[in-house]
């Protein structure tokens, strides 16, 4: 990839960050820039790359949960992170801190999602304001496995062939909530049985980013799945041929992480997943989640 700079456009005001994009298809590394010292200015061309590029990646950085809740702030207010799968939420006393491990301390998981593959997905699709983005941060990483990956929607929206673009344009998605993206049941969740009675939030096909105003494919994840209003198969084959276009290997770039790594994805113009990896090595990762705003 060359090496950018953002200045485009951009008040004289705003400074300029070192940018490189990390792949033809989405994503950037920002370098030179501490997240725990950063500006009004700073920040703003920064959330100008996020708005660009769909993921920013900053490496070598050195974040208390403290730091990375008070950068996380700066984009919006911010979720409460979801108790895991031993019903525990927050951490070192920062409610707004998921962490996301396979790790376990006297028999029980420190964290969410384990070590098992983590399906495409954008965040809590299921909930009528899903949140606008997220901020995961490398504490410790297996030195194999355990990538994430992430998939441009507004291309996979762009480069879907004119009839089922035109087919979908009115079209809403069921995006059930009874199982997350490791596939694990959530607590007093039924195991689905039709994917047409199961609980969830709709939403359109192709939703309006708020603030680029450009159009993308959200489709949330393919299990449970369902397509208001279609036939039960003429739903499941239509879903199944628009996942299998959004997921091409030209839409999407996958991060190997170091530790110190901060990946910051704007999850309503991404979608994004998770390799396994060996349950013996350690994985630690934090994340914050920022809120969504209104239904789109």
């Amino acid at each position: 990839m060359t090496e950018q700079t953002i200045d485009e456009q951009q008040p004289a005001a705003i400074p300029t960050l070192d940018v490189t994009p990390v792949s033809d298809a989405i994503g950037a590394e920002i370098r030179g820039v501490d997240l725990t010292d950063i500006n009004d200015a700073t920040f703003a061309a920064l959330h100008a790359a996020w708005l660009k590029y769909g993921v920013l990646l900053l490496r070598k950085q050195s974040l208390s949960d403290a730091d990375l809740v008070a950068f996380s702030r700066r984009f919006g207010d911010l979720d409460d992170a979801p108790p895991n799968e031993n019903g525990k939420g927050g951490v070192n006393g920062f409610s707004e801190v998921l962490v996301l491990s396979n790790v376990k301390e006297n028999g029980k998981a420190i964290g969410a999602l384990g070590n098992a593959e983590a399906i495409w997905h954008s965040d809590m699709n299921y909930i009528a304001e899903p949140p606008t983005g997220s901020v995961l941060y490398s504490l410790e990483v297996p030195d194999s496995g355990g990538d994430t990956g992430f998939c441009n929607m507004y291309r996979a929206l762009e480069e879907l062939p004119a009839d089922i673009r035109k087919r979908i344009a009115n079209l809403k998605i069921k995006h059930d909530s009874s199982t997350n993206s490791g596939g694990f049941l959530r607590e007093g969740a039924k195991p689905v049985t039709d994917v047409r009675e199961c609980p969830g939030a709709v939403h359109p096909i192709v939703r309006t980013h708020p603030e680029t105003g450009r159009k993308a494919l959200y489709i949330g994840r393919r299990r449970y799945a369902y397509i208001m209003g279609l036939d039960l198969d003429e739903s499941e084959a239509l879903l199944d041929e628009i996942w299998s276009h959004a997921t091409r290997n030209d839409f999407t770039w996958h991060h190997q992480w170091r530790v110190g790594d901060v990946l910051i994805w704007d999850n309503r113009c991404a979608m994004h997943r998770r390799d396994d990896f060996d349950d013996s090595a350690r994985r630690i990762m934090h994340r914050t989640q920022i809120k969504g705003s209104a239904p789109f």
